[in-house]
């Protein structure tokens, strides 16, 4: 007879196991298998490359009703990735979602936003001569993080949410492995990210909303050290030949990166706690920025030359090294991350010729000298062509895919700042 604490035991060590097994699926193996020419390192080595995938087609019933069947290759919540810019997204949602919920007249997601500083380390924004007026705001700031992935402009957006309440909403919305610590390339003592700055909302020269300075209650350092590779090039350039530790870094798991982004494409699909509170207004906002190029962006100007189309478009088209144009009939809808050899690519492409639609998101790790922090990372020769060829190979399937009934698409065809000529 097996004691009360014995059960205990064996129902915490059955949870570990569960949290920690590695989902594979046969049919996304064999995709790749078919394409050793383009993935034969990356298969052979699947755990030095820290590659996770999750593909999901789409299909449609009569009345356009989408369902959704997802694959997996070595996705596992527990295989620690550092998912950078991606954690933008979340930043986006949340602070739509509190002017919302403020509800105040005159507070809008384009009311200017001045922000102030407080304590060691903060910084004002007191004007942006990139946006129209030369203001600040909410609806400025999202513009710049889905179009370029802009870190001042998500740290904004952090300072006006908060540590603890952006942590803690994502988290109660069943995004269970969120953990967004820090801010974005600011390089501050870790506990001054607890802190953060007072916020003005100005609408004629009057405030309609004002927030003091707040501090986070709550510490969302990883519970255990995150140990990887084998030396960390510290911030003032001394490397120390000791694994990097990213208990401090931010955590954001590729099933929850996968269901978030579907939870703004197609809310009605995910159960109500996974839904944000957003405007059909807002919806339509975040489909036109996170599909929208830069050179079709009118506030900031972006030259194409240095923010080619595939700027933050890894999948299918390779990312910023690449200088062709994405065909005027396809628009991805994605977030991006690349930090310390990780490159991530949360996607939903649309091809409107041939009526295919479908989710892919995927990150791949590239650090052949295992070093951190030292600039030194195989993004050209590795990480893009491989989530290029990923991204192209899965499409070309979905182009021979039989679908019962042809999508309506006309949801996806967005009007942009400027015309794609």
């Amino acid at each position: 007879m097996k004691t009360p604490l014995l059960c205990l035991l064996l129902v915490c060590v059955g949870a570990t196991l569960a949290y920690s097994q590695t989902k594979t699926d046969k049919f996304l193996t064999q995709l790749l298998q078919q394409h050793s020419d383009k993935f034969k390192r990356f298969l052979e080595a699947p755990d030095k490359y820290k590659i996770q995938i999750l593909y999901t087609q789409i299909d449609r019933d009569k009345n356009n009703k989408p369902s959704f069947k997802t694959y997996h290759y070595q996705v596992n919540a527990a295989h620690y990735f550092n998912p950078a810019s991606t954690v933008k997204l979340p930043a986006t949602l949340v602070a739509l979602e509190k002017i919302n919920r403020l509800n105040l007249p005159g507070l809008t997601k384009e009311t200017v936003m001045l922000t102030d500083s407080a304590y060691q380390g903060q910084t004002k924004v007191l004007e942006d001569k990139t946006s129209a007026n030369g203001f600040p705001s909410i609806a400025h700031y999202i513009k710049k993080i889905l179009v370029t992935s802009d870190n001042d402009a998500y740290n904004r957006l952090y300072e006006l949410i908060g540590q603890e309440p952006l942590n803690e909403e994502l988290k109660a919305k069943g995004y269970s492995s969120i953990r967004l610590p820090i801010r974005l390339a600011r390089f501050l003592p870790i506990e001054l990210d607890q802190y953060t700055n007072p916020v003005r909302f100005l609408q004629n020269g009057q405030v309609v909303y004002q927030q003091g300075p707040v501090k986070s209650n709550k510490d969302y350092k990883n519970p255990t050290p995150i140990l990887m590779g084998k030396g960390n090039m510290t911030n003032d350039d001394k490397l120390v030949m000791e694994p990097r530790d990213f208990a401090y870094s931010n955590t954001f798991a590729l099933e929850d990166q996968h269901l978030m982004l579907r939870a703004v494409l197609f809310p009605e699909t995910v159960p109500a706690k996974n839904r944000f509170n957003l405007t059909p207004e807002d919806y339509r906002f975040l489909y036109q920025y996170l599909s929208q190029l830069p050179r079709e962006t009118a506030y900031p100007p972006y030259d194409e030359k240095e923010y080619p189309d595939s700027f933050v478009k890894y999948l299918l088209y390779g990312g910023p090294t690449r200088s062709e144009r994405i065909p005027e009939h396809i628009r991805i809808f994605n977030k991006i991350g690349q930090s310390f050899g990780f490159l991530t690519d949360n996607a939903y492409v649309v091809d409107f010729k041939n009526n295919v639609e479908f989710m892919l998101t995927a990150t791949v790790h590239v650090n052949e000298d295992e070093i951190y922090n030292d600039g030194k990372y195989e993004y050209d020769s590795l990480g893009f062509p491989f989530l290029r060829d990923l991204g192209q190979v899965v499409y070309e399937h979905e182009l021979k895919r039989k679908r019962r009934h042809t999508p309506d698409l006309s949801k996806f065809k967005l009007t942009y700042d400027k015309p794609n000529p």
